[in-house]
C-alpha cells in the first residue's frame, strides 16, 4: 500500500517556496570550470580554454604604473607576477557566477581551498571591485593597514586607469576612435619589422608583447577594430 505523506508549505509562504525551488535550481545549473590555468593579468585566467575574470575585484592593469618613494612602479606587471605565484602549477577551480555581455565567465577560483581573489587583495596587489562586490573589503582594509603592495605609495584605481586610457585613444588624432561600449581592450597592436601585428590573449607572443603608445602601437577593444586601424592578426 502506498502512503502519501501531507505536503507542508514553507514558513513565509508561496514566495518562500519559490526561493527554495529556484535556489535548488540554481545550484544544480552551477558552471564550474577547473583545470590547469594560464594567467592573463592580475584578475583575468585562462582556463580549460576559457577566459574567466575574477569575481569582485579590479587588480592594476599589465602595463599600468603606480608611484612609491617618488618613483614609478610596475604595480601592473607585480600584480600579474603574484597571480603567476599564487597559481603556480595547481589545479584551479572555478565557480563561475555569471557571464558578461560577450560570453566571457565572471567567477571565483580557488587553488588547493584557498580563495585566489581573497589572496590578491590581502597582499595589496588588488582593490575590492565594490561595484560589484563588498565580499573583499576586509582583505583591502587589512593591506592598507600595513601599507603594502598598492597601499605602499599612490596609485589611480584600475577602472579609472582604463576609463581615462579609452578616452585618450577616442582622442588621439589619426587614429580610430574605440569602442565605448567595451568593458577592457585587451588586444595588444605591436609594430615590428613584420608590420602592424595585433595579438589576442592567449597567443604564443601575447604575454612578451609591450605597448608603446608613444611609438604608435596601441591596445584595441575588438579584432574588428584592429583590422579597419590596419593591424593583422598574429599567426601564433
Amino acid at each position: 500500500m502506498t502512503t502519501y505523506l501531507p505536503f507542508r508549505r514553507p514558513r513565509g509562504g508561496l514566495v518562500a517556496f519559490c526561493a527554495i525551488i529556484l535556489g535548488l535550481a540554481g545550484a544544480a545549473d552551477a558552471e564550474t570550470i577547473s583545470g590547469k590555468a594560464r594567467v592573463l593579468d592580475g584578475d583575468t585566467l585562462a582556463v580549460s580554454g576559457q577566459r574567466i575574470r575574477l569575481d569582485g575585484i579590479d587588480a592594476p592593469e599589465a602595463h599600468q604604473t603606480c608611484r612609491r618613494n617618488s618613483r614609478k612602479w610596475a604595480c601592473g606587471k607585480a600584480a600579474t607576477q603574484a597571480m603567476r605565484n599564487l597559481v603556480g602549477r595547481n589545479m584551479v577551480h572555478c565557480e563561475v557566477s555569471r557571464r558578461d555581455r560577450y560570453g566571457r565567465a565572471i567567477g571565483t577560483c580557488h587553488v588547493r581551498g584557498q580563495d585566489l581573489q581573497q589572496q590578491l587583495v590581502r597582499q595589496g596587489l588588488a582593490l575590492a571591485y565594490r561595484r560589484y562586490s563588498n565580499r573583499y573589503v576586509p582583505q583591502e582594509n587589512a593591506a592598507r593597514a600595513d601599507g603594502i603592495g598598492l597601499w605602499s605609495g599612490s596609485f589611480v584605481e584600475p577602472w579609472l586607469w582604463r576609463k581615462k586610457r579609452r578616452k585618450h585613444a577616442r582622442t588621439a588624432p589619426g587614429q580610430p576612435p574605440q569602442s565605448p561600449s567595451s568593458a577592457a581592450c585587451f588586444i595588444k597592436g605591436n609594430i615590428s619589422a613584420n608590420g602592424r601585428i595585433y595579438h589576442m590573449p592567449g597567443g604564443k607572443y601575447y604575454e612578451r608583447t609591450g605597448i608603446d603608445e608613444s611609438s604608435g602601437e596601441r591596445w584595441f577593444c575588438s579584432e574588428a577594430e584592429a583590422r579597419a586601424a590596419g593591424w593583422r592578426r598574429s599567426r601564433r
